[in-house]
């Protein structure tokens, strides 16, 4: 093992996502501490500048999901503090953070993302829902997928299959966020593309499909029996080489850094579509991305890493 450091990592913080990234930060210290390292967790609170300046640390590893986490702002204070971390800069976390833009990004990449349109709470009260929500489905057919502007988890996700559950969709989508993104459904194996870097370039470990019954909503990601998952995927090899260079163009065309996981549905016809991407993945018992490390091979050893390996 490398010399043991002292590592900050910083979980919490104020939105949906908080528990999940609680989990996500003690599972993850557990695993530093038993490799040797001195680690102290932090929340994102009045404190935690005034308590990294006094710890001291040789890295940071910021494990706050959600917008307030992964929109670049935490990176930025890091930035500021000249404090090296695991992640992403704050360059590539805006990119990637906001699904519309991070959809059109890709789509310049020559990524396959499905058609949407992204609208805000507002446009709903000024031009009328019901207008609204009629020209939606007009332009992109039904169903449709509405998620929030920002965050995961699956919070606000709702399948919309006719104009009804699209009125209930969108409200509740607005419970989490300001703006909508609309999308067009497509049919297919739900696959997750885990990408690690530490040094040696990027590499997209084993994908793993998500088997699941009704909607792969917040319970089904973090309760342990409603969901199954495929390490790798069953898909054939073709396909499996298909969606990892896949999620590695996504990677690399946003600029993202030492760990991300890339969200795809594949079709009938084995075509990998861009869903979403996540720079700070869960790293709860449940979560994709510690799956997919297991499956590659040794997770202490790629957490220890990763810890070797932080952004200055």
């Amino acid at each position: 093992m490398s010399d043991p450091l002292r590592i900050a990592v910083i979980a919490g913080g104020l939105s949906h996502e908080r528990d999940i990234s609680l989990r996500s930060g003690h599972r993850v210290a557990q695993v530093l501490r038993h490799l040797g390292h001195t680690v102290l967790i932090l929340d994102v609170d009045a404190r935690m500048i005034s308590s990294l300046r006094a710890f001291s640390p040789d890295v940071v590893w910021p494990l706050v999901h959600g917008g307030p986490g992964e929109d670049g702002g935490l990176q930025n204070i890091l930035i500021a503090l000249d404090l090296p971390y695991v992640g992403t800069h704050s360059d590539g976390c805006q990119r990637a953070s906001f699904k519309p833009t991070a959809k059109a990004t890709v789509r310049r990449g020559g990524v396959l993302t499905p058609d949407s349109v992204t609208l805000p709470k507002a446009y709903f009260s000024q031009l009328g829902a019901q207008e609204v929500l009629s020209v939606v489905a007009s332009h992109l057919g039904l169903p449709v997928v509405v998620k929030p502007n920002q965050g995961g988890s699956g919070l606000g996700v709702s399948l919309a299959a006719d104009a009804d559950e699209l009125r209930s969709a969108m409200v509740a989508c607005f419970a989490y966020d300001e703006r909508a993104l609309i999308e067009r459904y497509v049919p297919g194996t739900e696959v997750a593309v885990s990408v690690i870097d530490t040094g040696d370039g990027a590499r997209a470990l084993p994908p793993v499909e998500i088997s699941f019954q009704g909607r792969y909503d917040f319970d089904a990601r973090y309760n342990p029996g409603r969901s199954e998952y495929f390490v790798p995927a069953r898909l054939s090899s073709e396909v499996l080489a298909r969606v990892k260079e896949t999620a590695l163009t996504v990677h690399r065309t946003l600029g993202l850094g030492h760990v991300s996981r890339t969200d795809l549905i594949v079709d009938q016809e084995g075509t990998p579509w861009f869903i979403d991407v996540n720079v700070v993945p869960g790293m709860t018992e449940t979560s994709l991305f510690p799956l997919a490390v297991k499956a590659d091979g040794d997770l202490p050893g790629a957490y220890n890493s990763l810890a070797h390996a932080p952004l200055s």
